[in-house]
């Protein structure tokens, strides 16, 4: 069992046994294809001319900053992968190290984050419309296009149903389509012919500035694409040998699709016609940007290739989101978020079936009221970023509380971390931040309501009391707060009364003086945790 469990719960030995029933049956590869599988999915078709309309060329920045920011969040949930392997983690490690209240307030931002799968099989449907009109009517999807989306996540959760095992054969059949379309692409583009200058000319290598390199991370869907490298870890309970086959397949993933997202990137900056190109980079607008940009071309080939590839694509990551929504719910069930009727795995497959139905009907549901891909993306995409934020504070955490008690180093800590999780929990309330505050006025205020949760699931539960919970777990609340009145008073999207940039530079400063408030909270709370129960 992982360390520093809370003592109050009382299923911890069912928690126990059912994590017991869960497969070892992932090595690197098979972890590596989960993580690339779950990062590329539709953001490639829309995120280069997104970026491109933002930043200009500059957006080239945008990529590798990305690129190198996410590695540095993946480096602390690396180390909790490794030390403190389970199923579900990314939901468990901020309960162990922070507590119920954001142990319970994270968990409603993942539950709701199953909003994400909702997303992908969304964009399977927009672009199948190609194929089948009718699914779509107004930018929203029809009672044809609803009964289609919901057939295909029934497939979904049918897939995930059986042996760990044969999921992972899957997705790596998947993941391998999804790695070649992309790279033709890339050389189909580049061989039909270029056009030279395209970095410099149409208003130079920024036509919008640097700054807009920033707003490009997000609202070029920057971020959006290179996330989901996390996967691995929620599989490190079903990963064999994971303190060596975590790390590597979180990192190799991360650096796979960057490359894969810069040849993107240049391909698309330069072989977009100069005829599309008379305002500016930002008056490119396709709706299909690979698509149309290879029948332009005249690669019908191409592009008959690129249509059923967006098919594939943001399918084989919604194949993936439902694994690790199960995994996650599974995981809400051993916090006591959710009835632990939710917790079972079936002896014979490993599986958390009743988990797979219950998000079954969450992504359904999802799909009810918001039924197309950018408007399901814009609220839920920043829920999952408040995972990473915790997940810094809980290996700092960790670490502060195993000092103090002398303990000695442990196996699969990662060299740099003391810096590295401040760093990514700045990084993380960045990521929110320039988010916009379009999102965050929907996307904060809907995360809080995980505390009146709390709140109602601290009655008749033992441990410490809710005062004490309140007070371990009072700097989510004050970060979620101060990151929303930030964001209205800020330039992206706000009322601007906040100037760029001293707006992002309030944003660290919050952010740096929350962490440390976070870890001595914490580290409180894990001591506590490590008395006798007469001592607390």
């Amino acid at each position: 069992m992982p360390q520093n469990e809370p003592t109050e719960s009382l299923a911890a030995p069912a928690a126990l046994v059912e994590e017991r029933r869960l497969r070892k049956d992932l090595g690197f590869w098979g972890l590596t294809a989960i993580g690339f599988s779950n990062i590329l999915g539709s953001g490639w078709l829309f995120a280069a001319m997104y970026a491109a309309q933002t930043a200009g060329p500059a957006a080239l920045l945008s990529w590798i900053a990305a690129g190198a920011l996410c590695g540095l969040v993946a480096l602390v949930m690396v180390e909790l992968g490794a030390t403190r392997p389970e199923g579900g983690g990314t939901v468990r490690w901020p309960l162990y190290a922070s507590g119920r209240l954001v142990g319970t307030v994270i968990g409603w931002s993942v539950l709701l984050s199953v909003g994400g799968t909702a997303a992908e099989i969304s964009a399977i449907m927009q672009y199948a419309a190609h194929y089948l009109p009718g699914l779509y009517d107004g930018g929203s999807l029809s009672a044809t296009g609803l009964g289609v989306a919901v057939a295909l996540s029934v497939v979904l959760t049918a897939l995930n149903w059986f042996a760990v095992r044969m999921f992972a054969r899957l997705n790596n059949l998947v993941s391998v389509f999804k790695v070649v379309v992309p790279v033709v692409t890339v050389i189909a583009l580049f061989l039909s012919g270029t056009h030279s200058g395209r970095l410099t000319d149409h208003g130079g290598f920024a036509p919008y500035g640097y700054a807009a390199c920033l707003t490009a991370l997000a609202g070029g869907g920057i971020v959006y694409s290179v996330n989901g490298f996390q996967a691995p870890l929620d599989f490190s309970g079903e990963a064999r040998n994971p303190r060596r086959n975590v790390p590597a397949a979180v990192l190799t993933s991360i650096g796979l699709a960057v490359l894969v997202y810069l040849g993107l990137q240049l391909a698309f900056l330069f072989t977009v016609p100069e005829s599309l190109l008379g305002n500016g980079w930002q008056g490119v607008d396709l709706e299909s940007p690979f698509g149309q940009l290879a029948l332009v071309l005249n690669l019908h080939w191409l592009a008959t290739l690129l249509y059923a590839d967006a098919v594939i694509s943001p399918g084989g990551s919604a194949y993936v989101g439902v694994a690790i929504d199960a995994r996650h719910t599974y995981a809400l069930a051993k916090n006591g978020l959710l009835p632990r009727f939710f917790m079972r795995i079936d002896a014979r497959s490993g599986m958390a079936h009743r988990a797979l139905v219950l998000n079954l009907a969450v992504i359904i549901v999802f799909m009810l009221p918001f039924g197309g891909w950018q408007d399901i993306v814009s609220v839920m995409g920043d829920m999952y970023l408040l995972i990473y934020a915790a997940s810094a504070v809980a290996v700092a955490a960790f670490r502060a509380h195993e000092r103090e008690g002398g303990a000695p180093r442990t196996e699969g800590e990662v060299p740099g971390v003391r810096w590295i999780a401040p760093v990514s929990f700045i990084v993380a309330g960045e990521f929110v931040f320039w988010s916009g505050w379009h999102d965050l006025r929907l996307a904060l205020p809907l995360v809080l309501l995980g505390v009146p949760l709390f709140l109602l699931q601290q009655r008749g539960t033992e441990g410490p009391s809710p005062r004490v919970e309140l007070l371990h777990g009072a700097w989510l609340v004050f970060h979620l707060a101060a990151l929303t009145l930030l964001s209205w008073l800020g330039t992206f999207g706000g009322s601007g009364h906040l100037p760029a940039p001293y707006d992002s530079v309030a944003v660290a400063a919050v952010s740096l003086g929350v962490f440390v408030w976070a870890v001595h909270s914490g580290a409180d709370h894990l001591s506590r945790q490590s008395q006798p129960m007469s001592m607390r």
